[in-house]
């Protein structure tokens, strides 16, 4: 297994991407740690922190489900050290957790505009700063932020989305100088439409046979989590991408 005993953080894994993703780094070997709020199915989304553990235990790896606001940084912080206390240490992290709320510009409230970024990329900085003492201290390690074709790709009614993915990807780059010394990678999916309970809600009636499907991108967070600062390290790799770095004379 490629990452047999290795630690991993997974934020937003209650569902989709997050959850794929959660599933591929167990099945590789890896323990992991579902960060998210959603401990309890509520309104048309399924799925929660402890049915995402309950299928990595199932796959013969440790599971740790704990709430968290990751916009929050008491939780963040307490979550942090929570996994190293039981596991001993962080290996990877992912950034996952992500919220879009259609709508123009004009109709953005405050507080809306405020969640959003609050969650795309207040949450990602907290816990990349969280567990970067860890990290650095062992001299290892893979943090892998979630963007989007929609950072830098034009659509009506997605401004406050676009910008915290764009703003995502700045984020990527430049962690990547700061922590390479210290063989940290950092680098960001970027995936197109892909085919999620949380996407199902917004576009019911559109032929969705052709998007990307979130196990793909389970796929290549485990190439992405193999990676240190001297492989790969400050990229935006969309699909395409992705399957040319794994095409290269690698196994994944």
């Amino acid at each position: 297994m490629k990452l047999e005993g290795k630690v991993a953080i997974v934020t937003g894994a209650s569902r989709g991407i997050g959850k794929a993703i959660a599933l591929a780094l167990a099945t590789e070997g890896a323990d992991v740690v579902i960060a998210a709020r959603t401990e309890e199915e509520k309104g048309p989304l399924p799925g929660t922190i402890h049915k995402t553990a309950d299928e990595i235990r199932a796959l013969g790896r440790r599971a740790l489900a704990i709430k968290t606001d990751i916009a929050k940084e008491e939780e963040v912080e307490a979550m942090v050290r929570r996994t190293i206390d039981e596991f001993g240490g962080i290996d990877i992290l992912v950034n996952n957790a992500g919220i879009d709320i259609p709508g123009t510009l004009v109709e953005v409230s405050i507080k809306r505009w405020d969640l959003i970024m609050a969650v795309n990329l207040r949450g990602a900085f907290l816990c990349t700063k969280a567990v970067l003492p860890k990290m650095m201290e062992q001299k290892r390690g893979s943090i892998i932020n979630l963007s989007s074709i929609l950072g830098t790709r034009v659509i009506e009614s997605g401004v406050p989305y676009g910008v915290t993915k764009a703003a995502i990807e700045r984020f990527t780059s430049g962690l990547a100088k700061e922590v390479k010394e210290y063989n940290i990678a950092v680098n960001a999916l970027c995936p197109g439409y892909t085919d999620t309970e949380g996407v199902r809600l917004w576009y019911f009636n559109v032929d969705r046979s052709l998007w990307q499907k979130p196990e793909m991108w389970g796929r290549y967070a485990v190439f992405l989590a193999c990676q240190d600062a001297s492989s790969l390290t400050g990229r935006i790799l969309t699909a395409e991408e992705l399957e040319k770095e794994c095409g290269q004379g690698s196994p994944y």
